[in-house]
């Protein structure tokens, strides 16, 4: 099993018997209001999935991550972490300060201001995401944001209890698992996304070579036409049940916002997966991609630029259901001809889906498909 990224497994949570105490502390600083998501950055943080941070970004490690992907120490990171506020919100406190961070009406952690600096959204938009079009999901939030960015070590006080509990474990929690099942060797695959037939051929293939499988479906905000966190756990449910070994994978949800950065985003997978203890990391066609902004490949690219990144990436690339082969296949081993070959397209099968179509069990197996159509509306609006 590696060692967390960074060296060090972070933990910044207050532990329980200091938590009223912090609480109370609380009510005396100043307050800066984030959203769900932001809170739920913090939260990874706290519990050591995104180690080696400690807080949102300082301008230093902010700065080394737009320029090199990296943070200033040389550590591999390729995506921001930060919290954005107004100039009439910075007012309140300055730097060397403590100040609280609330969402939904609740303070929920502290965050000691190590510094305070200005954003400058386009660059952001085009390091991260290669394009300033406003239609790219994460350009989008981006412009949003607001024209100051703080930094600096938290503590978390007030947990959220996750949307799916029984799903929702620590790296501290996996690690543990995977030792007591004996698994030296664990492939991560995130998902976002109910599994079709190409899923599931890419997740065993993995298995073929290690010990375990770690499906890691995110939870949170998504662009419209996705698929919702219920449907997507409802449909691994069924599928582990039903097709899956008991003892070679297990189903932990990652409660975080897609940011749609497709090779940036998918050295960022890689790393929150090494922190829950991976070996492995499963990296298929425009990974975390959008539209036509990202080639096919690029995702799978960005890993030669990280030899240090400390988890070994298992690329998959064009896969597909050969008619004459009768089964899931790929172009190396299958000899026959386009014709035979049905292609695996997210898109046309969320299509099909919305339309109250069926896909065929060459594209999804039926009781997935039940599972889905069971929801009135299963997908993001």
């Amino acid at each position: 099993m590696p060692a967390p990224h960074g060296g060090r497994l972070i933990d910044r949570l207050v532990p329980e018997s200091k938590r009223e105490r912090v609480r109370e502390e609380a009510e005396e600083l100043p307050r800066v209001l984030v959203s769900m998501e932001k809170r739920k950055d913090l939260e990874n943080i706290a519990y050591g999935i995104y180690s080696p941070l400690e807080g949102p970004l300082t301008g230093e490690d902010y700065r080394s991550v737009l320029e090199r992907g990296r943070l200033a120490n040389d550590v591999p990171w390729t995506i921001p972490i930060v919290i954005d506020v107004s100039g009439e919100e910075a007012s309140a406190f300055r730097e060397g300060d403590d100040i609280a961070l609330v969402e939904g009406g609740e303070a929920f952690a502290l965050l000691h201001v190590e510094e305070i600096y200005p954003l400058d959204h386009k660059e952001y938009a085009l390091k991260i995401f290669k394009t300033l079009d406003k239609a790219h999901p994460g350009v989008a939030r981006t412009l949003e944001m607001k024209p100051l960015l703080i930094g600096g070590p938290i503590w978390l006080f007030r947990e959220t209890p996750g949307k799916f509990p029984r799903y929702r474990l620590k790296p501290k929690e996996t690690r543990l698992l995977f030792r007591e099942r004996g698994w030296r060797t664990i492939a991560g695959f995130q998902t976002r996304n109910a599994p079709h037939l190409g899923h599931e051929y890419v997740q065993k293939t993995a298995l073929a070579f290690v010990d375990g499988l770690f499906i890691n479906p995110l939870i949170g905000r998504k662009k419209p036409g996705d698929f919702k966190d219920e449907v997507i756990i409802e449909a691994y449910e069924i599928l582990l049940r039903h097709y899956y070994l008991r003892e070679t994978a297990v189903l932990v949800t990652l409660e975080m916002e897609m940011r749609y950065a497709g090779p940036k985003e998918a050295i960022f997978h890689a790393i929150v997966r090494k922190n829950f203890g991976c070996t492995h990391f499963i990296v298929g066609r425009d990974h975390a991609g959008v539209g036509k902004y990202y080639g096919p490949y690029e995702a799978q690219e960005a890993f030669e630029e990280y030899p240090d990144l400390g988890i070994t990436p298992l690329f998959f690339r064009n896969f597909f259901y050969c008619c004459r082969c009768g089964g899931v296949t790929n172009e190396r081993v299958c000899p026959h001809p386009a014709e035979y070959r049905i292609e695996f397209s997210g898109t046309r099968i969320r299509e099909m889906l919305m339309r109250g179509e069926r896909p065929s069990k060459e594209l999804m197996r039926p009781e997935v498909v039940d599972v889905i159509l069971r929801h009135p509306d299963p997908f993001v609006r």
